[in-house]
C-alpha cells in the first residue's frame, strides 16, 4: 500500500518538465520536495490530480496498487489523493460549509444532513483556532493568503484522503498562521496516511519534520536524505546539488 510515482515525464504545452521521476511514498511517512523556482515542483503536484493542462507522456501513478494516472480528478480524489494549491481559486456564491459537504458526499458515496454537517465543521473551525463565520464565507474569496492556505488545511481534515499533495502550503504565511497549518498536517498525518509537502524554504520543516526530504531540480529527484538535507539548503541553497 503505497502512492508511487514510476518514470513520471509531464510537458506542458509540449516543453517537458518532469523528466523521468521515481518517487514512493507509504502510510505514516511524510516526504518533503525542495527545489529553486522552475524546477518541476508545482507541475508535480497539479499532475498527480490530473489537471488537464500538465500531459502525462511517460509513467504511471499507482495509489495503493490501483493505477490512476490518467484519470479524472475526481476518480483520483474518491481514490484518496488530495491536493492543497499553492494558488486556490476563489468561488463567489458558494459557502465552505456547502463546497465541503457536497465534496464530503461526493467521495464518500453518502449524503450527510447539511445541519449536522456544519455543526461538525465548525466544531472543526474551532479546533483549528478560527471564528466559527468561516463556514458561511464564500470559498476563498476575500481570504488573505493566510486564510486560504486555512481553508485547504480545513478541507484535509474534513475530507480525510489517503494522500494529501501539499503545494507551498507554507507561502506567504506569517508565524502564527503557519503553526495552525502545521498542526493541521501533523493532526492528518498517522499510520494509515502519507503527505507529500512541496515546499521552497526550511521553516515549515521546524513544525512538521518529513522523514525524507527529496531535491528537485530540472524535473528530477537528483537527492534524497533526511531532514539535515533541508539544513543544507538553507546554508549553502541548491547550487551544491547540480
Amino acid at each position: 500500500m503505497s502512492l508511487q510515482i514510476k518514470n513520471l515525464h509531464v510537458c506542458v504545452e509540449e516543453k517537458s518538465i518532469v523528466k523521468g521521476l521515481d518517487l514512493e511514498i507509504n502510510p505514516g511517512e511524510i516526504h518533503a520536495i525542495m527545489g529553486p523556482n522552475g524546477s518541476g515542483k508545482s507541475t508535480l503536484a497539479n499532475t498527480l490530480l490530473g489537471h488537464p493542462k500538465y500531459v502525462i507522456t511517460d509513467g504511471m501513478i499507482e495509489v495503493d496498487s490501483v493505477e490512476v494516472t490518467h484519470m479524472s480528478t475526481d476518480e483520483k480524489a474518491k481514490h484518496g489523493l488530495f491536493l492543497s494549491m499553492q494558488y486556490p481559486p476563489e468561488i463567489e456564491g458558494v459557502t465552505i460549509s456547502n463546497f465541503l459537504r457536497l465534496a464530503y458526499n461526493s467521495l464518500k458515496g453518502v449524503s450527510v444532513n447539511p445541519l449536522e454537517f456544519h455543526r461538525k465543521l465548525v466544531e472543526k473551525i474551532k479546533e483549528f483556532g478560527m471564528d466559527p463565520s468561516f463556514a458561511t464565507r464564500y470559498v476563498n474569496t476575500g481570504f488573505s493568503g493566510g486564510e486560504k492556505k486555512r481553508a485547504e488545511i480545513l478541507q484535509l481534515a474534513i475530507l480525510e484522503p489517503t494522500y494529501a499533495i501539499l503545494d507551498e502550503t507554507d507561502s506567504g504565511l506569517d508565524v502564527d498562521a503557519l503553526k495552525i497549518v502545521s498542526e493541521g498536517i501533523q493532526a492528518f498525518k498517522n499510520e494509515k496516511t502519507g503527505v507529500l509537502l512541496i515546499t521552497h524554504y526550511n521553516r515549515i520543516l521546524d513544525y512538521v519534520v518529513p522523514d525524507f526530504v527529496h531535491i528537485m531540480i530540472d524535473g528530477k529527484i537528483v537527492k534524497s536524505g533526511g531532514k539535515e538535507m533541508a539544513h543544507e539548503v538553507e546554508k549553502s541553497g541548491y547550487a551544491i546539488f547540480k
